[in-house]
């Protein structure tokens, strides 16, 4: 159970359905007089599948853990569950034809979508396509992925993001999050609607494309079947589905000169701004604009994030024999920060470090190919990996104060993140800026309170939203050295 101190709220008990590309979870957000409360009741593996076509997510495993976890929370809370907010990574879609699921979702590591980046480009290119939707080139876009769908596209009459298709598995609703959809490509970036004519140019049926709905809107109760699992027929409202959307509402700042890294899997590194940024320039700087909750735009960068020590401890687990014991992160940590001497800081925005494999490996092979030593020690790789997300960090977020003409006064780490004191300080010592890390569940924190304001268990914008965050969950400060 994580305490809270005074905020504003009324009674009242949400459930957050919080999946990671690595783990999900299950959290209840007990809001009251004493502000909100987490407590934990499930926590699952998030483990992808490859089979002979490719690289894909064991959706059905993923679907029936939620399940399983939003029955734990009916138990640890009787009747008093008010609601149910789904939020996940994005990009990632099941294809469906009346109401059922057309193959096995595919994962965004897969290859193949470097296919789907040739023939969107061949239609549209980089430039013009940045000029619609705003977004960062990542192969894995959404709309790379469905040029790759050949004849299954012409069969689908939807298309829904994994948050969304989970709620329709719970519900029945067929509809688009906004925040999660303008992670697509085929949203335009200043209406934040549909852009039909650039589907239509690309050979994507709009029928597959779902109302748009906001944060906030309710998407009906559990069905029956549903329910009977559950315990009990819970209502289901969209939050901001993307991850880094609920984790944004979730950066306890209430002044808007602060930048933010969501750091998890990946490092979303930005701004929260009023209107997007379309510039080349920007393009150029491979920044993205994405929905924000309240109509605000995420102005940011992608930086590969966690996901470099993950793959890493992956690939040394795999290497040890049985008699050997392999380190966990927290000891290859404690090893990097005894490390002394300079380390081989890397651009961790390189493609290589995308697909799962040998992480250390690549990163060898980066530093003989760029003339810088080549780790000697697992805490030297730990080291260099840390300085170098730092590194990122640091750049991307001068980079967007400069595109955007804003000021940054402190950079806000949350998510998994914030509990790396050594990449916190290193970020702060790289930037020049005061580091506040906290809190690590920012994603379930921002949802359950986009479900508590729309039921009315809290009121205000994004800012008073915040001051809750603050008031229940104290950051930690890192001072530049």
């Amino acid at each position: 159970m994580t305490g809270a101190t005074a905020g504003r709220a009324r009674e009242g008990t949400l459930a957050a359905v919080d999946l990671g590309a690595t783990s999900g979870r299950v959290i209840l957000g007990r809001f009251g007089a004493g502000g909100l409360r987490l407590q934990h009741v499930a926590r699952f593996p998030n483990e992808p599948v490859r089979t002979p076509d490719g690289l894909h997510w064991n959706l059905l495993e993923l679907y029936r853990q939620v399940l399983e976890g939003l029955a734990a929370a009916e138990r640890e809370a009787p009747g008093e569950i008010l609601g149910v907010g789904i939020d996940s990574w994005a990009v990632d879609y099941g294809l469906l034809r009346d109401g059922r699921l057309l193959g096995v979702p595919y994962h965004y590591r897969d290859a193949r979508t470097a296919a789907g980046v040739e023939r969107v480009h061949a239609q549209v290119d980089a430039a013009a396509l940045y000029a619609r939707n705003g977004l960062q080139h990542l192969p894995f876009n959404t709309v790379f992925q469905l040029a790759t769908e050949g004849p299954l596209l012409d069969l689908a009459d939807r298309a829904l993001l994994v948050p969304d298709l989970l709620a329709h598995w719970l519900t029945g609703a067929e509809v688009a999050e906004r925040t999660n959809a303008s992670t697509t490509g085929l949203l335009d970036a200043r209406t934040g609607e549909w852009d039909t004519a650039l589907a239509d140019l690309l050979g994507i049926p709009a029928r597959v494309l779902p109302p748009v709905v906001d944060p906030g809107t309710s998407l009906g109760v559990l069905a029956p079947d549903v329910a009977q699992v559950v315990g009990r027929a819970l209502e289901v409202t969209a939050v901001g589905s993307h991850d880094t959307a609920s984790a944004v509402v979730a950066v306890p700042a209430t002044d808007r000169d602060v930048a933010y890294v969501s750091c998890g899997t990946w490092g979303l590194v930005g701004l929260e701004l009023d209107a997007p940024v379309l510039t080349e320039d920007a393009r150029l700087a491979g920044f993205t604009n994405e929905g924000g909750v309240d109509g605000r735009t995420r102005f940011l960068h992608n930086v590969m994030g966690l996901w470099l020590l993950s793959e890493s401890i992956r690939t040394w687990e795999r290497e040890s024999t049985a008699a050997q014991r392999s380190s966990t992160l927290q000891e290859l940590l404690a090893e990097a920060a005894r490390v002394t001497g300079p380390v081989a800081v890397f651009d961790v925005d390189d493609p290589r470090f995308l697909p799962p494999g040998d992480v250390p490996g690549r990163i060898a092979d980066w530093c003989r190919e760029h003339g810088q030593r080549v780790p000697g020690t697992r805490g030297e790789y730990v080291r260099s990996i840390v300085e170098s997300l730092a590194q990122a960090f640091a750049d991307a977020v001068a980079t967007a104060a400069r595109l955007a003409g804003r000021t940054v006064s402190a950079i806000h780490v949350v998510g998994g993140g914030a509990q790396n004191t050594l990449l916190c300080q290193a970020t702060a010592d790289r930037s020049g800026l005061p580091v506040v890390a906290g809190p690590v569940e920012a994603t379930a924190v921002g949802n359950l309170l986009v479900q508590a304001r729309a039921r009315g268990l809290v009121e205000g914008d994004l800012e008073d939203l915040r001051a809750i965050v603050l008031a229940a969950f104290p950051p930690e400060r890192y001072t530049p050295r």
